[in-house]
């Protein structure tokens, strides 16, 4: 110490010490990591700015005044880094300045009294001033924190609201999407962007059915319930029916089927069947007629309910006792395994509610992902609504794929499957059916022509015969699991003459928008045939080109960038940074290989089975989606290597090693996630966006979900943060200007400005929804409800068996 010294105080001394510790280990976590970042050709910001932090660091330790100087110049460097790194985008920003920017404010406070140990001029209003400037920022930037950031904000003049036209009132909510066609979209007014404030709980039921899983293997609530006259009617995740009061809530009957599965266990919805009404016939040439449907005198069930259980089964309900349906199958059940050869459980399930198509009851199935080459096939059938009797077969895997089976034969085996909800169009008598791809889902060396026609596609077939009209593929061998996922919407769309055609418009795992011809298949906007690059798998039957639906907007699909790498805290972003550039990546069909590549926004993310909302006055449509990257590595194996998985939702990621029996690889992959489990790229993780179909832009996008019941580690932060969420469960719109999504991971219902994006209301649930809401109006008190079943949401243990109506306070 020099004569000019003074000794510090204890505080001084103490508080330096810690903060040099403190920047030490930032310091040094820059450099190491931002040394191998820097190997792996990334940004070279966090190897410089470590070391400067180091010097920073040894600087407070030694109580030199200096190192306010040198970390001054590292906060600077930083600000102008990460200006030019992301701009003005806030998220972003926040990740990479707050702690910096709180860092400074303390080196700031230190430097008064550093200098005046060194008898030096202190520069205290000048520090004090800055440090200040500085905190009432980070400040500032905490108050957004709590505002939602869109990534599209709505410019223009909001659309005026469109009266309901006298005698098109919505009367029932009587198909899983609300029409046959899945427009979820509710033709009343009731309830308006400009009195939705006044919502309340009008009732709440209890289902007793909470969905628990001990396993991990997918016990949910995802159900639509379905409104006719003055009941509603619920299924339950163990394929439980119960019918109750459109007004009160309580219960009419309920019809216990306690179906058992290994995974899986949900039902998002029924079908419903009214003998006495009228048949609507087809209008349009070439389709084949409706079949009558008679039912005996005296039989019960003239108006029915009909549900696919997880045990794969068809069951037919008497909607007025909830008696099974006499006549129908065996006791009102018809095997669904029936001429699948071997589909035990969990091979081979049921996922969604079945189709009414006229008389014929149409259903799918979902065939387990990444399990074993030989697996149930994906052949669609439909049957009489009235005798349960199958009318016919489509089998992708047989060149005739109406070909009767004959006594001994099973259909074919492992073909591409169709596990989400289908859409129906009377006029043409045909059922719009989304595909997915054939087992193993990941490798496709073993795939027929057939496959690759079939897989990954909309397939339209007349709903009296079961023949072929068309099919359109939206990816080519497809070795991302990016089936097409959700119900197609039957819509109007719009020509830039004013005319319009009517269409078929539904997303994508990956991102993507499609419209098509609903006579032809042949898309209305453009689709470009784009080269994308190959990976070096074993046998595999690489397309050289992949669709892009260039002519709609693309949803949470941009291709990723180092700057797009996100953190809570710059540690966690740099480790992102280091795992984006130690893998593969090349953009939306980045092909799996042997070494670790990334599927972005992956098989997991995009858009998924809530399906879209439409707004049939304006020509928009209500997309959400969720952003969750997959890493995926294909490990080299045996054939015949160890026993295959069990097919639940466990396996497919973070599970190691999974076998793809009859393949000669294994495959371990997992969400492209930091160490703190937040996904590694930019928020927003889920947003809810409307599209223009007139424009084909996106009128808006915002942020749908906030960290209130979620955040790292599984822990609850408890902060009302909108950053935007992954979010699983479909939309409502209505004639009132509103958009109502429950499907987030905190616990709300909410309801949005369809015009403008704004949130205008949201109530708090006793736990999460993957349900998708629905609206009717109540033919004995003229009351509109809105109402959204709640069992829990996806990555939160909080469960419940609840069905909640909302309604305005008279």
């Amino acid at each position: 110490m020099t004569k000019s010294e003074t000794h510090p105080s204890a505080a001084l001394k103490a508080g330096c010490v810690l903060l040099g510790l403190v920047l030490l280990a930032t310091g040094l976590f820059f450099f190491v990591g931002g040394a191998k970042l820097a190997v792996l050709h990334g940004s070279p910001y966090f190897l410089i700015a470590g070391a400067v932090i180091v010097i920073a660091a040894i600087g407070f330790m030694r109580l030199k005044s200096s190192a306010v100087t040198v970390y001054g110049a590292a906060f600077a460097g930083t600000l102008v880094w990460a200006l030019a790194d992301v701009g003005f985008d806030f998220w972003p920003l926040v990740s990479r300045l707050m702690l910096p920017t709180g860092l400074m404010v303390l080196a700031l406070l230190a430097w008064p009294s550093l200098r005046k140990r060194e008898a030096r001029t202190t520069a205290a209003k000048g520090a004090y001033a800055l440090a200040a400037v500085l905190a009432v920022g980070m400040g500032a930037t905490f108050v957004q924190m709590f505002a939602p950031h869109p990534t599209v904000a709505f410019q223009g003049t909001p659309t005026p609201l469109v009266p309901v036209a006298r005698g098109q009132e919505q009367k029932n909510w009587s198909h899983y999407g609300n029409t046959a066609g899945g427009s979820r979209f509710a033709a009343i007014d009731q309830i308006t962007r400009d009195n939705v404030k006044g919502l309340k709980i009008a009732w709440t039921f209890h289902t007793g059915d909470t969905p628990v899983s001990p396993t991990g293997n997918g016990a949910e609530d995802q159900e639509t319930p379905l409104q006719v006259g003055d009941r509603i009617f619920l299924c339950t995740p163990h394929n439980n029916v119960i019918a109750v009061d459109a007004d009160s809530g309580k219960k009419i009957w309920e019809r216990d089927i306690d179906a058992q599965a290994q995974v899986w266990n949900r039902c998002r919805g029924l079908a419903y069947f009214d003998a006495t009404q009228p048949l609507a016939q087809p209008t349009l040439a070439g389709a084949s007629p409706v079949a009558a449907a008679t039912l005996p005198p005296g039989a019960n069930c003239q108006r029915r309910l009909l549900m696919n259980t997880i045990d794969a089964r068809l069951v037919a309900i008497d909607a007025d006792s909830g008696a099974l349906c006499q006549g129908f199958g065996k006791d009102g059940f018809v095997d669904l395994k029936a001429g699948l050869g071997g589909a035990d459980d969990p091979t081979y399930q049921l996922t969604s509610a079945p189709t009414l198509a006229g008389t014929t009851v149409v259903v799918g199935g979902r065939v387990a992902d990444n399990v074993q080459t030989d697996m149930p096939g994906g052949v669609l059938r439909g049957f009489d609504v009235v005798t349960g009797a199958m009318r016919w077969a489509f089998d992708p895997g047989r060149d005739n794929p109406n070909a009767r089976l004959q006594p001994g034969q099973t259909f074919a085996r492992s073909t591409p499957n169709s596990w989400a909800p289908m859409s129906y169009d009377a006029a043409m008598n045909t059922v719009f059916i989304p595909m997915g791809s054939s087992s193993v889902d990941l490798w496709g060396g073993n795939r027929t022509p057939l496959d690759h026609r079939y897989a990954t596609s909309i397939l339209a077939l007349d709903a009296g015969t079961g023949k072929q009209k068309w099919v359109y593929q939206t990816v080519h061998n497809d070795l991302w699991d990016f089936d097409v996922p959700m119900q197609p919407s039957l819509i109007d769309f719009p020509g830039k003459d004013g005319a319009t055609t009517p269409a078929v418009v539904f997303g994508s795992k990956s991102g993507q928008l499609f419209v098509l011809d609903r006579l032809t298949g042949k898309p209305l906007t453009q689709v470009e045939e784009r080269p994308v690059k190959i990976a070096g798998i074993f046998k595999e039957q690489y397309s050289q080109t992949q669709p892009f639906s260039t002519g709609m907007p693309s949803i949470g699909a941009d291709t990723l960038k180092e700057s797009d790498m996100w953190g809570a805290t710059p540690f966690d972003q740099l480790m992102c940074r280091i795992s984006f550039k130690s893998m593969r990546y090349e953009g939306l069909f980045t092909a799996p290989g042997t070494d670790v590549s990334l599927s972005f926004p992956g098989s997991l993310g995009g858009m998924n089975w809530g399906s879209l909302s439409t707004d049939p006055n304006h020509h928009v449509i209500f997309v959400n989606d969720m952003r969750l990257g997959l890493w995926v590595q294909m490990i080299p194996q045996k054939t015949d290597a160890g026993p295959a998985s069990n097919g639940g939702e466990a396996v497919n990621t973070g599970m190691g090693a999974v076998p793809l029996k009859g393949t000669p690889y294994a495959v371990n992959k997992n969400r492209f996630m930091s160490p703190l489990g937040i996904p590694c790229q930019k928020p927003p993780f889920g947003t809810l966006s409307a599209v223009d179909l007139t424009t084909r832009k996106v009128l808006w996008q915002v942020p749908v979900g906030t960290v209130q019941d979620t955040g790292p580690f599984g822990i609850k932060m408890g902060m009302k943060m909108p950053i935007g969420m992954p979010t699983l469960g479909g939309t409502l719109a209505t004639q009132g200007g509103l958009v109502f999504i429950a499907g987030t991971q905190d616990y709300y219902l909410r309801a949005f400005d369809s015009a403008t994006g704004k949130e205008v209301w949201k109530a708090r649930l006793p736990v999460g929804s993957q349900g998708g809401p629905m609206s009717y109006v109540s033919p004995k008190t003229g009351k509109q409800y809105v109402l959204i079943s709640a069992g829990g949401a996806r990555q939160s243990p909080d469960r419940g068996d609840y069905v909640i109506a909302y309604a305005l306070e008279r």
